[in-house]
């Protein structure tokens, strides 16, 4: 046998695996098995997966069930997998065996290996720390797959993609107040429609962001509840009695983050139901972040023959042959990204649905959608705040133009003549290529101060309470 190659063995029997690798038997059969799209579980995933390793030898020593010096190697080993330096030892493709039983074995077998190194031994025996009897102690795949979905996913919600929310909402704020003052022409079915301020419009995609932030905010509560030591069906069997509440407090320990046990812990081992929720919600804020970048885009549409009421900052040169051409890139991208969320909760809406009896089996290809559109909706959203809101500018002169030229101002007359009456001096308007005023003072329809009073621009925009 070749220097290169160790002989491991599990109970279909033995497998070569390489000598440098951590993993073992089981990994390796999922490398030959499913090498399906070269996709890997996320960073996050991999921290997550290393966090309940850690805890579940913390609760079992705690626990008494596990010999204290193989717990604090394993202990050490996962703290090493949750930093990150082992995360090229996990090798599983995202499309690998149902329920993630692959991935289970591939964090047991790469922390058993480097645990037993810390004792002394080498790398892949399993005489002294066993992925299955120590490392995997009182757990399932069936439970920690399901809960570093939750881990993972909380932590990614909270540390990176609400406040990446919440500095997209404080520029879009500062942009509100600033442009409150300028008064522009609204509109409705893309047709002009009456008057508001440049402010209160953008000041309305800050309060899309706002809602959606809470409302993920408060869906993120949902992956809290985490069934460590529920085990295969929910029943905790091969578990000590005290293990569920230790090892759930030890992530919270590890984390800061408060999670807790499930108030029912069939229904958590049988369902996705909190992954889905909060899918469905990020599938919401996508939807509003690309309302508001597909608006961008079109108030900027010009320069010199669209709209141009607002200026995107130039990141970059748009076009291959025409010189000079600057695109709105970044509100590209994130519509781009907008619709790979949608697509994403898609695939865990039908992934949940794939529960039958005791288990969901198809968690690792929700944990995958699930970690990429909350990682795709943070990073996409804090580049187009860096690169495209920040920088926003708006042409002021043509946005003040424009409002004057509209020929919706005649709404405004409806007090004073009639709806019938303002139609005429709307369509009047339009054809003759005047304003409203200058029609009003050629058919002598309002004296000067009454029409100065009914074409108040500010008062128009003023929301009555």
């Amino acid at each position: 046998m070749s220097e290169e190659f160790r002989i491991s063995k599990d109970s279909l029997g033995e497998v070569k695996v390489p000598s440098a690798a951590y993993w073992g038997a089981q990994t390796q059969r999922a490398i030959h098995n499913f090498p399906i799209s070269g996709l890997r579980l996320p960073r996050r995933f991999i921290r997550a997966q290393g966090i309940i390793k850690w805890a579940a030898a913390k609760a079992n020593r705690e626990a008494g069930a596990l010999e204290a010096s193989v717990a604090s190697a394993i202990m050490k080993a996962a703290d090493e997998v949750i930093d990150g330096s082992w995360d090229s030892q996990f090798v599983v493709d995202v499309y690998q065996a149902g329920a993630g039983t692959s991935q289970n074995m591939n964090a047991n077998e790469v922390i058993a290996s480097r645990a037993q190194e810390l004792l002394g031994g080498k790398r892949g025996d399993v005489g002294v720390v066993h992925p299955n009897d120590q490392v995997n102690m009182a757990q399932s795949t069936n439970d920690t797959i399901h809960v570093a979905i939750h881990i993972a996913g909380a932590e990614a919600v909270v540390h990176d993609l609400l406040p990446t929310i919440d500095e997209a909402i404080a520029v879009l704020d500062l942009k509100a107040g600033q442009w409150m003052p300028v008064v522009k022409s609204g509109r409705t079915h893309l047709q002009d429609a009456v008057p508001m301020r440049l402010g209160q419009e953008i000041g309305g995609y800050a309060g899309a962001l706002r809602y959606w932030r809470q409302s993920l905010a408060n869906r993120c509560e949902r992956l809290y509840a985490i069934g460590l030591g529920g085990n295969a069906v929910g029943t905790g069997i091969n578990a000590h009695p005290r293990y569920k509440a230790l090892a759930t407090l030890a992530v919270a320990e590890k984390t800061g983050l408060p999670f807790k046990q499930p108030d029912n812990m069939f229904t958590f081992i049988q369902n996705l139901d909190a992954v889905l929720e909060v899918s469905g919600t990020l599938r919401g804020l996508a939807t509003a972040v690309g309302k508001i970048a597909n608006d961008l885009r079109l108030l900027s549409s010009g320069p010199r023959t669209g709209i141009a009421e607002l200026r995107l900052p130039a990141v970059q040169p748009g076009s291959s042959i025409m010189p000079g051409k600057v695109n709105p890139v970044m509100a590209e991208m994130m519509n781009m990204i907008c619709y790979q969320v949608i697509g994403n909760d898609a695939t865990i809406q039908s992934a949940v649905a794939g529960a039958q009896l005791e288990l969901n089996v198809m968690m690792p290809v929700a944990a995958f959608n699930f970690l990429h559109e909350i990682n795709i909706l943070a990073n996409g959203l804090k580049a187009f705040t860096e690169f495209a809101l920040v920088g926003l500018e708006a042409d002021v002169e043509r946005v003040t133009g424009f409002v004057e030229m509209n020929t919706a101002l005649a709404t405004a007359l409806n007090p004073y003549i009639g709806y019938d009456k303002a139609a005429v001096v709307a369509k009047a308007a339009f054809a003759e290529g005047k304003t409203v005023r200058q029609i009003v003072r050629e058919q002598n329809l309002l004296d000067e101060n009454r029409l100065n009073e009914a074409l108040n621009l500010e008062k128009m925009t003023e929301p009555k309470d």
